[in-house]
């Protein structure tokens, strides 16, 4: 679909929606960054995009000599990791999934736990990073061991699925965990100090915003390094179930809570995506569903109206809270009756039940003219954080 374009306020930018439908708080949180003095072209709004504690999630802006730690949430880099493996002797049952799933939930900390004692080993370059101050520095040597590796809880996930080939894919969705969200509150609090704007952004030309950058990277490269360290985990458990090694030229990642600084109208920019993906014209990523629906490989279309961007995934339309009032777990049994799942864990998985959700094929359907669907995703089960 093309963009509508919301008629601005006096003063502000120009906001795009490829959303069908916008959520009245969501439209609020919109208005006000665009009305900041630091957003510069215009605001995306993704199809998926709905409130959130800030910006509104789905949010894609560009500065020209700014940085918004309150416009990315806590959870920087967390993105979406996808490995395939081709062409199984045959699509395992659920007396093959329900251990595999049992057997992954011990292997790989989920929800609240982390690693015990001194944790794990971190990868080179992420032993003792040059962030910005001795504070998180400290909270990096206590936190970064004990949660490499981990899924972390809410919409995390790792999940089983199959393709119209035959080919089973493994997904895994998982951010920077408490590393993240130290380095996240913590320049926050100097964009409140020290920033502009009603949401406070930190001039790129100060001390403050070139250090929030450095650490925002270190994040997002935590993140990555975090899939990377459960899938090291997850892949040899499948590959031994399905009896097939993972196709490594397949796989996929892609993230959705961080700024790059891209080339956007001949201008060297900083582009802020909350819970929205960027890809090139021609790149692949993925738009997951939700627990009981299809994912995608998509190929971006490059649009320059995005900022190259798309969805990060179907959306939330009901609030955590209102899930739990208004779905009961024998419906998202129901929903769920084809997927395997910790079914003893259904009074509190009625958060994350498609019903939650925006429906899949109408997000893929109002970003038309931003990805194309490649692949369609089928789950077949899945671990919940």
């Amino acid at each position: 679909m093309m963009p509508r374009i919301l008629q601005p306020e006096p003063g502000a930018v120009p906001i795009l929606v490829w959303a069908r439908a916008l959520p009245p708080g969501a439209e609020k949180q919109l208005r006000l960054l665009a009305a900041q003095p630091y957003v510069v072209e215009h605001v995306a709004a993704m199809p998926d995009v709905h409130m959130s504690s800030g910006v509104a999630v789905g949010t894609v802006f560009a500065t020209a000599h700014h940085v918004v730690p309150g416009a990315l949430g806590g959870d920087l880099g967390c993105g979406v990791s996808s490995y395939r493996f081709p062409q199984p002797a045959a699509l395992p049952g659920r007396d093959v999934l329900e251990p595999l799933l049992a057997r992954l939930a011990r292997e790989v900390p989920v929800g609240d736990s982390v690693h015990r004692g001194g944790g794990v080993p971190l990868p080179p370059g992420l032993e003792s990073p040059p962030l910005s101050t001795q504070k998180l520095r400290h909270a990096w040597e206590r936190l970064a061991p004990r949660h490499l590796g981990t899924l972390g809880g809410g919409n995390h996930f790792l999940e089983l699925d199959r393709d119209a080939e035959g080919d089973v894919w493994l997904l895994l969705h998982t951010g920077s965990r408490g590393v993240g969200a130290a380095i996240a509150d913590h320049h926050l609090r100097v964009a409140r100090a020290l920033g502009e704007g009603s949401l406070p952004a930190l001039s790129t030309h100060t001390p403050e915003g070139l250090a929030c950058l450095a650490d925002l990277d270190l994040a997002c490269r935590f993140a990555r390094a975090n899939r990377d360290a459960i899938a090291a985990r997850a892949l040899p458990r499948v590959a031994e179930v399905l009896g097939v090694s993972p196709d490594p030229a397949s796989t996929l990642d892609v993230h959705h809570n961080h700024v790059a600084t891209e080339v956007h109208g001949g201008r060297t920019l900083h582009v802020h995506r909350k819970g929205a993906v960027g890809l090139e014209a021609g790149q692949r990523g993925l738009i997951p569903g939700s627990m009981g629906t299809a994912s995608y490989v998509v190929e971006g279309r490059g649009e320059p109206r995005a900022f190259r961007s798309c969805s990060h995934g179907a959306g939330r339309v009901l609030t955590r809270t209102e899930a739990r009032v208004r779905i009961r777990p024998a419906a998202l049994e129901h929903a769920l009756r084809r997927v395997v799942y910790d079914r003893g864990r259904a009074a509190s998985l009625v958060e994350e039940a498609p019903a939650a959700y925006r429906d899949i094929t109408e997000v893929l359907e109002d970003e038309a003219d931003l990805v194309t669907p490649l692949l369609r995703l089928t789950p077949l089960a899945v671990l919940k954080g």
